[in-house]
């Protein structure tokens, strides 16, 4: 990851991002370089004074006679320095602002990739990591905008300047002082390569330091359960202090070497006493212009002071936009082709699996060997075998969370990779045993793959799943805030409503991945005889351990070791002496 290439150049992408703050962005940046400019009326006019009024040959006479004059430059000096902060307040608005604008268009779009990206890219990237690119690193971009080019065109645009200056007045003093310069750009230089991989290392501890934070507030409950609060506070005691540690590391390197730009950078004001008293002794330069330069030493000095700071956070800007950029110029593996199908009308529902294979892009054995199965529209089928045979695999080709290296699956005569994924999967409704739940209503969490569906269909959709009677006697009923932050719900509550959510979409196709497994034999038969009897035509894929959930499926499919070793309805199979049937024994004895 960290040698891929972009198409575009860090600076270049960001530059592609402040679209809509172009002109503006151009605008502040040379409001940036007039307002250093403006830096230099004072010294000027305060030389002029000084040589007009104070120190000349004709000084007592110019403060007689040109007195007006003398109140005109001092006008001057502070109408210069009022424009100057004028100029510089709304150039600080126009920096911000077009940072902001780029910041909240990155971010929409790193999100919407992130929304978009296929399960892959989720087992690959974590959780905390993600999270870091889309706070901490964008910040790292937005500070990039808002004040480290501000502050370059600044150090710049005043060093040059005065840089000029001092050659218009006195080209040896200028280069007196100039010579210094070139010890400082060497020091920041190799200040650069040192710091550099400091900031990608410091950007990965953080990200491992959020993972860990992010992971034990997720599974707050396995950790109280297992009474492992100290362990995780030690787990992640270790990762700050490694942050903690790496952040004191890079502030070390330019610890190391701030002293040597500090003092090339203090030796400036040294040489202009020394040089600057010999020229004024031997009158090649005057004291209006000594002070001028006096009072622009510093316009030379602080910018190589700036430039360890500059070079800093450009090295941070630099670790993070990487990170940015490489989910930015993401694509998804699994996505529509050019020419894919978009389905309108619902599907019959007839599901064809031919000679599948699948294999983990990065496992070396196949999960899936030749399966081959059909299923009518309308029909039922269970899935069974052991755990690790491929079952959840197995269903998530037909949505196309993954995608089969072998064979084909089709669905109404179709390859499933012809449709559009929204057409293909708008039509599928699934429930798994991991249930998630948002953070909104019972009512938002069941109508969320349709949420214009009205409160009579979701309480329809609530007594389809036997979720309708428990949702009853809820504080607010179909209100109730329900998530990791809201009411706590059992598991086999959690399981109804994510079938709820399920149905509420009217699929064409139902999968349910071992849904009612947390839920009483009571209550499971109720939820089976809801299924046969849904107002909508379905054909249903069901996950399941209870051989009392696959008694009324038209089809039993058994795995073992990802291939297909019985197939056939529950009295088929019964009869066979197979795995089902000693499954069957083993739960109920029957014979």
């Amino acid at each position: 990851m960290d040698n891929q290439k972009f198409p575009k150049t860090k600076l270049a992408w960001l530059w592609e991002n402040t679209k809509g703050g172009h002109v503006i962005y151009v605008f502040a940046m040379l409001g940036t370089i007039l307002y250093n400019a403006l830096q230099l009326t004072v010294p000027y006019f305060s030389g002029r004074i000084v040589d007009l009024f104070l120190t000349g040959p004709t000084a007592r006479e110019n403060l007689i006679n040109q007195r007006d004059l003398f109140y005109r430059l001092i006008i001057t000096m502070i109408l210069m320095t009022l424009l100057r902060v004028v100029v510089m307040y709304f150039d600080c608005m126009a920096y911000e602002n077009v940072s902001q604008l780029a910041l909240y268009r990155i971010r929409n779009f790193l999100f919407q990739k992130i929304e978009r990206q296929d399960m892959t890219f989720y087992s690959t990237y974590r959780t905390g990591d993600l999270m870091t690119r889309v706070t901490g690193d964008l910040d790292a971009v937005r500070h990039m905008l808002s004040w480290v080019i501000r502050v370059v065109i600044e150090s710049f645009s005043l060093f040059f300047a005065a840089a000029i200056y001092f050659v218009v007045v006195d080209w040896k003093m200028a280069l007196c002082i100039l010579v210094i310069s070139p010890f400082v750009f060497l020091i920041i230089r190799l200040f650069r390569d040192k710091v550099a991989p400091m900031h990608a290392l410091l950007r990965e501890k953080l990200a491992g330091m959020n993972t860990v934070a992010q992971e034990n507030i997720a599974g707050n409950r396995v950790v109280k359960a297992f009474a492992r609060e100290d362990y995780e506070m030690q787990k992640f005691q270790a990762c700050n202090e490694e942050y903690r540690d790496t952040n004191k590391a890079t502030a070390k390197v330019w610890i190391h070497y701030y002293p040597y730009v500090e003092s090339f950078a203090n030796l400036m004001p040294v040489v202009m006493l020394l040089a600057g008293g010999l020229f004024l002794i031997k009158g090649s330069l005057s004291m209006g212009e000594y002070v001028a330069i006096s009072g622009l030493i510093w316009a030379i000095a602080n910018p190589m002071r700036m430039m360890g700071n500059i070079m800093n956070e450009f090295q941070r800007f630099s670790a993070a936009s990487r990170k940015v950029m490489e989910i930015y110029y993401s694509e998804p593996k699994i996505r529509n082709h050019e020419d894919a199908y978009t389905q309108h009308d619902r599907f019959q529902g007839k599901i064809e699996f031919k000679n599948v294979s699948f294999q983990y892009a990065d496992g070396n054995l196949p999960v899936l060997h030749n399966i081959s199965f059909t299923v009518e529209p309308g029909q039922t089928v269970a899935i069974m075998g052991e755990t690790g045979c491929g079952k959840s695999t197995l269903i998530h080709l037909i949505p196309r969370f993954y995608e089969a290296t072998e064979g084909e699956i089709l669905i109404d005569g179709r390859n499933v990779e012809d449709y559009t994924l929204e057409s293909l999967r708008k039509q599928i409704g699934m429930a798994t045993q991991d249930v998630l739940l948002y953070s909104d209503s019972i009512e938002g969490n069941i109508a969320y793959g349709d949420s214009h569906i009205k409160l009579e269909e979701v309480v329809k959709f609530a007594r389809y799943s036997e979720a309708s009677e428990f949702i009853a006697k809820m504080p607010e009923g179909y209100d109730t805030i329900v998530g990791e932050r809201g009411v706590g719900l059992s598991g086999g509550q959690k399981q109804r409503i994510s079938l709820a959510r399920a149905l509420a979409v009217r699929p064409s196709i139902l999968i349910l991945d071992d849904t009612t497994s947390a839920v009483d034999m009571e209550t499971e038969k109720k939820i089976q005889d809801s299924l046969n009897h849904l107002d909508f035509p379905c054909t249903k894929i069901i996950i399941a351990q209870r051989t009392s959930t696959t008694r009324t499926a038209d089809k039993i499919i058994i795995l073992k070791d990802g291939r297909i070793v019985e197939e056939g309805s529950h009295d088929e199979l019964k009869e066979k002496g197979g795995y089902y049937s000693e499954l069957l024994k083993l739960q109920t004895g029957d014979m």
